[in-house]
């Protein structure tokens, strides 16, 4: 393991990446990081890898400025900024997740919020928030790939668990990598039930009540997911 990075914590971390990918959120490309556990102001996140070949000892430990702790840490992500940012934005969030998966995408570029169709995806509450980069930068490659783009994106995320980035992708967050996963997981579903819906007619929405009710509810069934998960990826090579 890297400097001050927990070798349980690490492995945990590598899980998460190869899960994120067995579900397709994530191809070559889009990341999963995790509050330190004994120092909120750092954060760990995987070295430049693509998320299905993480292994625990690609995992480096992060400031909140992007900065490895280790200055012999191999080539970090461009977009560590998401993660940096969100987490000195919100001290609750303990994990967080960017993806490109294709179903979210749609809702992102035509600025219409995800919203809970179906009891999964109850952590949605009143809706997803949206991130438009240009208020931010003008024209760019879409990456946020600076402290200042990191920091509109968390102004954009606000209080929600999801914030969909128009031309790129959405960005979840949880109080721990076990949910940021799920959440993750579920919000591409509830994408893809919400644009067949629609095609059905005006879709009828879980009400507020109705989504915080089945949020706690599944929260304490995503170890049961976990475990499944886990075993989907078969044989690992750590």
């Amino acid at each position: 393991m890297g400097l001050n990075v927990p070798e349980d914590l690490a492995r945990e971390l590598a899980l998460a990446n190869r899960i994120l990918y067995d579900h397709q959120i994530v191809d070559g490309l889009g990341h999963a990081s995790v509050r330190h556990p004994d120092d909120p102001q750092l954060f760990l996140l995987s070295a430049n890898r693509a998320p299905a070949l993480v292994r625990p000892q690609d995992i480096v430990c992060y400031r909140l400025d992007g900065s490895a702790l280790d200055p012999e840490a191999p080539r970090p992500y461009l977009e560590r900024f998401i993660h940096s940012e969100i987490y000195r934005a919100r001290p609750d969030v303990q994990a967080v997740v960017h993806s490109h998966s294709m179903s979210v995408i749609p809702f992102a570029c035509a600025g219409q919020a995800l919203r809970p169709l179906f009891h999964m995806a109850g952590f949605l509450g009143e809706g997803s928030a949206h991130f438009e980069i240009r208020d931010a930068g003008g024209d760019t490659d879409m990456l946020v790939s600076s402290p200042y783009l990191g920091q509109a994106l968390a102004r954009s995320l606000g209080q929600h668990s999801c914030v969909l980035m128009r031309g790129h992708g959405s960005t979840v967050v949880g109080t721990g990598l076990r949910q940021a996963i799920y959440r993750a997981i579920y919000a591409e579903a509830n994408a893809k039930l919400q644009l067949s819906t629609q095609a059905l007619g005006e879709p009828q929405y879980l009400s507020t009540r109705e989504a915080q009710l089945s949020s706690d509810m599944n929260d304490g069934q995503i170890p049961r997911s976990w475990d499944l998960w886990v075993q989907r990826l078969g044989a690992l090579d750590f």
